[in-house]
């Protein structure tokens, strides 16, 4: 049987469902449902252990509720399950990814690539100057693979390892590894977001991102500054403990620089633009050989013997790829450190996607979010009010819809013609998708983003909601511009 390429969804020809006899507060309904039962969840009944299951089934609980709102205003069931496919085949990549991510780090750990990154990590970096270099690093990653997902799955992951050992909190470090990752997301002209942004709005891509320099460079400078100030302020618990810890780590693994040709390899093949699932799967078994080459004893014990031999190799690298696997230490600080869940450790994360993605298509297939976002839209009429009412969709997009994309498309769409009426330039709309869409994202628990960052990273939304300071900032310094009419570019008349 010849095997075919799939061919992934593309955002932008993703159409919107339009239901004249929905009115706004049907739309609304499954949306505040939603949100009272995810908050009686989390707050009274699971707390920081609702993403274990409970939520995924409150997402299709709220699918039921849009389902029922459909049925009365005469969708039928067949349409709905039609949006529902479209949208879960949409994220086959990232199903994907997640699953190469989880396996990546599993081989990473065994072959002592994350451990040593730690290592020279601790020796280089400090308390002081840790959280703002977070932020340079993933920004410089970033930019450079156009991807905040794999920077947040190669580098994120040390960072936050090197974070556990100085005694930072976690919390902290996944805020600034986010700010930076968004940052260089947002920019960098290898991004689908920032390709899709302007294609949405009608103006090009490298006007697209000049614009957006405008207010991206000072949120990033107003993020750094706080992340320095934080910086001053930590005490430097791990810092008295490093040299014991730095001597576990060498009777754990193996330690040399030649490790880092790997992460080195996966970089490069990002940069040379060659599918993450292609590189992710080379930093997969690369991962595997120099575990072989470099932590023979660490695989034969993983694979249940004490002499590496092909049956314990074998046994050892699958292990580390599939599921939870830890390395022994005493050391109480290391145990979570030298742990990974593998590729069922991303299930979870996976569940909580294809259940946000069957909420969102149950919404878009009765056309409540297209009545949502034209009723947003309805109740601004001046400029401030125009680039307040994108912000404002783009951000209950990322929370109904739950995906970053469809913020970006819907908003798009919708209020691209209302821009032009205004006499504002598109590059001004592609700024505001980006800003109040693209960034946002990964500061919804059950958006596709937050849901991938919060398991790669192993920190919790709720956690680093507040640290993520270049993301919740962004559509403020946004409607500041608009607000004081600071480079709101107009159309040129011929």
């Amino acid at each position: 049987m010849q095997s075919q390429e799939i061919k992934p969804v593309k955002p932008q020809d993703e159409h919107i469902v339009e239901n004249r006899e929905l009115n706004i507060w049907e739309a609304l309904i499954p949306v505040f449902a939603l949100v009272c039962m995810l908050f009686y969840n989390v707050k009274y009944a699971f707390g920081d252990d609702a993403l274990s299951g409970s939520n995924q089934f409150i997402l299709l609980l709220g699918a039921a509720v849009a389902a029922v709102v459909g049925y009365f205003n005469k969708v039928s069931f067949k349409q709905m399950m039609e949006e529902v496919a479209e949208n879960i085949k949409s994220t086959t990549g990232a199903i994907l990814i997640l699953l190469m991510v989880g396996s990546l780090a599993g081989t990473w750990l065994i072959s002592g690539i994350i451990p040593t990154m730690i290592y020279y990590g601790l020796q280089i970096l400090n308390p002081t100057i840790f959280l703002a270099s977070c932020v340079i690093i993933c920004a410089i990653i970033s930019v450079a693979t156009g991807s905040s997902w794999t920077t947040s799955a190669t580098v994120g992951i040390a960072l936050i390892g090197i974070a556990g050992a100085l005694g930072i909190s976690l919390g902290m470090t996944a805020g600034a590894v986010l700010s930076g990752a968004y940052f260089g997301d947002k920019i960098s002209p290898m991004s689908d977001t920032t390709n899709l942004a302007p294609a949405m709005a009608g103006t090009n891509l490298f006007t697209h991102i000049r614009y957006m320099l405008f207010t991206t460079i000072p949120t990033i400078t107003v993020t750094l500054i706080v992340f320095i100030i934080i910086g001053l302020n930590i005490e430097p618990k791990g810092v008295a403990d490093t040299s014991v810890i730095l001597q576990d780590i060498k009777q754990s693994f193996t330690i040399s620089p030649w490790l880092f040709v790997v992460p080195l390899l996966v970089i490069i093949l990002i940069v040379k633009k060659t599918p993450p699932l292609i590189a992710l799967l080379a930093g997969t078994l690369l991962g595997g050989i120099a575990a072989l080459l470099f932590q023979p004893g660490v695989v034969a014990t993983i694979g249940g013997g004490e002499v590496l031999n092909f049956t314990t190799a074998y046994k050892g690298i699958m292990k580390a790829i599939t599921i939870d696997t830890s390395v022994a230490t005493k050391n109480e600080i290391l145990k979570d450190l030298f742990s990974a869940g593998g590729m069922s450790g991303m299930l979870g994360t996976i569940w909580l996607i294809i259940c946000a993605m069957v909420f969102g298509g149950v919404m878009d297939g009765i056309g409540a979010l297209s009545r949502i976002s034209k009723a947003l839209l309805k109740l601004f009429h001046t400029t401030f009010g125009l680039f307040a009412s994108t912000v404002a969709s783009c951000l209950a997009l990322n929370v109904t819809a739950s995906d970053q994309y469809l913020a970006i498309v819907v908003p798009g769409k919708m209020y691209s013609k209302a821009f032009k009426e205004k006499g504002l330039a598109p590059e001004n709309l592609s700024r505001t998708l980006e800003d109040g869409g693209t960034v946002t994202s990964v500061l919804i628990p059950w958006n596709t983003c937050g849901a991938y960052q919060s398991g790669v990273l192993g920190v919790s939304v709720a956690d680093y909601f507040v640290y993520a300071i270049f993301n919740w900032l962004s559509p403020f310094t946004t409607l500041l511009f608009a607000a004081f009419k600071i480079r709101i570019k107009q159309l040129t008349s011929k």
